[in-house]
Formats: C-alpha cells, structure tokens, sequence
C-alpha cells in the first residue's frame, strides 16, 4: 500500500519529540517536507528525515502533494496554518490550543467540513492508560456518584524544554496569547471533560502572571469548574512548580480515584469500605526520563486517516476543551464567573 505523504509546519521542540520521530515510526507514513521560518533548523531537520525544507508554509502547501499536515507552529498561527492546509485538501492534525478565540476554532472546523478532511488537536491526555481505564470506570459506575475533582498540571517552564529556551515564543504574548493555561490548562479541561463524560458549562479563575519575571504571559492559574450535572472541583495550570505534577483526583460516593499521583501505580481508588485497588498502568508521557516514549496521537490520526473514521479529539472537541480557557481568562479579568454558553 502506498504510504501517506506528511508534512510537519514548525519544527520546534513538540515537532522534534513528538510528531517527527513518531511519524519516523508509523509504517504506513513518510515525512516528505518541514517547514520552520528559521531557516537553519528547517534545513537540519529536512536532512535527518531526508524530507525537503522550506521557510514559507504557504509554498509549502502550494509546491508538495501532501495527504497530512502536523501544525506545530506558535499559537496564534495554528488557525491560518490549518485553515490553508485544509483548503489545500489535506488532514490536518494541530497542536493545542487549537486557536487563539472562539472564531478561529469554527473557521477550523468549517473548514474541515468544506473540503472534507479530518482535523484532529493532539490532545495527548486521552490516550494515557490510566485516564482511558478511568473513563471506563467512572461510566461503568465504579465510583458511584462522582461529586467533586481536583486536577492539576504544572512543571518548571517550557525554557526548560523549547528549542529557544528563555526566549521562546511561549513567553511573547502576541505569538502565545496564552500561557500555561494554553499550554498546560487546555490538556486539563480536555481530559476532565473526556474522564466525566460531561461537559464544563461554567468558570472561575485567577489567571497569574507572577512566577516569570521575564514574561507577559499567564504562567500560574487555578479555576474552579462546575459540569452539567452540577459536579463541581478545580483545575490548576502552573509553570511554577519546580518539580511535575501531572495528577487528577475524581471523588465519587463509592471512592475515591488518583490518576498519576503515585510514582507506581498510575491508578489506585481507595473504596469508602476501606478497601484500595492499585493499576499499573505504564507512566504518563513527559519530557522527563522514563515517562512513556510515545503519545499514541499520531497513530491514531495516521489509522483515522486510513479507516476514514472520525478521530478522538475532533475540532469540535478541541473548541470545547478551549472554551473552558476562554471562559477562565475572562472569569479572571472580569472577576465574575463565566458561563461557558455565553462566550
């Protein structure tokens, strides 16, 4: 069978861990261009996936026949970058935030659903081990009730990983528009509305800026979310944590469940009769040594694409995850709480 022709547009530090070297893994994909407006690392990265360079996603996209494109780019241009490549008749899977507004993410889903391709936003989360059991539990009853949660996913700084350190877009508001929450907060909100089955109608936050002196991004938030069902608990988005936390807490009226609290079991519910259930499940996936070595969001796009099946995390699920982002970044600025239906 002849192989899916991909190209990478951004070849920063997700393009590099993430996306190239598990395209490089996928049987059923070649990687035949990469684009990066830094000319010199679009030039390196072509010559060790022996793909062609360019600088220009639009000659890009104009020059090479592609079937997918991964959008790895600085937030504010995932919407333009993915709205051409859908227009130029490719699958399109984009990093996440998905957009930088409500309006741009329907541009994105339009134009999927005009020329006929798959959108997917990497919404990595819900392929861990641990939060797909929990998902099936939590829906099979194994908790009871679910009344409240806590969630949180905090580490030290992307200088610590981007390819530009300090100097990284993440920290330029223009290019960012969001900070930890965009970059941290959004896997959160996405994964609380996979686990719960259940959608987040409304929000309170107060969104920081006070662990980066060198930055005008949000770097440190906590809201506080309420489901349809009334569930109610808190999410928590920091670059201010020196060492990661990547945990969620579910309590139900039968237990009580810890995803990736403990560093050996990814799962253990402690039952209200005083009986403890530990999973071992496989890490989470992190930047840090031992943690999962793969995503499984290329693979799974990759089979989407081949099985023409909708994948996981569609545009319209990637604009609601982003929608609890919004609503917390208005709640804080506003110093009102947030429904998410009035966005």
């Amino acid at each position: 069978m002849e192989k899916l022709r991909v190209a990478v547009i951004g070849c920063g530090s997700i393009a590099q861990y993430r996306h190239l070297p598990e395209y490089k893994g996928n049987q059923h994909v070649e990687i035949v261009a990469v684009c990066d407006i830094n000319e010199a690392r679009a030039n390196e990265t072509a010559e060790k996936y022996g793909a062609q360079a360019y600088t220009s996603y639009e000659e890009l996209l104009t020059n090479v026949q592609v079937d997918i494109v991964s959008v790895c780019t600085p937030n504010y241009l995932h919407a333009p970058v993915s709205i051409a490549a859908l227009n130029a008749g490719n699958h399109v899977l984009c990093e996440k935030p998905m957009a930088t507004s409500n309006d741009e993410a329907k541009a994105m889903i339009e134009a999927a659903k005009n020329n006929e391709k798959k959108l997917m936003i990497a919404h990595n989360q819900r392929f861990v081990a641990s939060h797909k059991k929990a998902r099936q539990l939590i829906e099979n009853g194994e908790l009871g009730k679910i009344y409240s949660f806590r969630t949180a996913f905090g580490h030290g700084g992307p200088e610590g990983w981007s390819i530009d350190g300090k100097d990284s877009w993440f920290f330029e508001k223009e290019k960012a528009f969001v900070g930890a929450m965009g970059d941290l907060g959004v896997h959160k909100s996405d994964l609380l509305r996979y686990i719960l089955g259940e959608e987040i109608v409304e929000v309170g936050a107060f969104v920081e800026t006070n662990a980066k002196d060198f930055s005008n991004v949000d770097d440190n938030a906590v809201c506080v979310l309420k489901t349809e069902t009334g569930i109610i608990g808190t999410l928590a988005a920091s670059w201010g944590y020196s060492k990661e936390d990547n945990s969620t807490i579910i309590y139900g009226g039968k237990g009580v469940m810890r995803l990736e609290d403990n560093p050996t079991y990814s799962m253990v519910i402690q039952y209200a009769n005083g009986e403890v259930a530990k999973y071992e499940l496989g890490k989470i996936q992190s930047n840090d040594e031992g943690g999962q070595n793969t995503s499984f969001v290329i693979d799974h796009f990759v089979e989407s694409v081949l099985q023409d099946q909708e994948p996981l995390v569609t545009g319209e699920e990637g604009m609601k995850s982003l929608q609890v982002i919004l609503a917390a970044l208005q709640s804080s600025e506003t110093k009102q709480i947030v429904k998410i239906s009035e966005l």
